[in-house]
């Protein structure tokens, strides 16, 4: 699983809107479950969103929700994470992560290695 934040970067100011990518290859990836996470400084890692394999069912954080859009595409073997209205308590490295067993998205196969999500003030 590769994630990636696009082309200008994961830095972003309060209030502006960011797309994460999670590109996936080596399984199948429309058989499984997709999980985003995040983990900032001195915190532990927690989910942020999850996608069922389908792409019918998606669940969120209470502190994400109304703000982030979790998306599939499996002709495209991708996943997208719409994150809008930034807040600086959004700042983390995010991960992806692919399992196989909706609704529980936490327990997973893969990882991605991350990226930083930076929003200033």
């Amino acid at each position: 699983l590769r994630c990636s934040a696009g082309v200008w970067g994961g830095l972003v100011q309060a209030g502006g809107s960011l797309r994460l990518s999670c590109a996936a290859s080596g399984f199948t990836f429309g058989d499984h479950v997709i999980g985003w996470f995040r983990q900032a400084p001195g915190k532990e890692r927690e989910g942020v969103s999850g996608i069922s394999s389908g792409g019918r069912n998606t669940m969120y954080v209470d502190s994400v929700r109304g703000r982030f859009t979790i998306s599939r595409d499996n002709a495209k073997n991708t996943a997208y994470l719409q994150m809008n209205s930034l807040k600086p308590e959004d700042t983390a490295v995010y991960y992806c992560a692919a399992g196989s067993n909706w609704p529980n998205y936490y327990d997973t196969d893969y990882w991605g290695k991350g990226t930083q999500v930076t929003v200033s003030s």
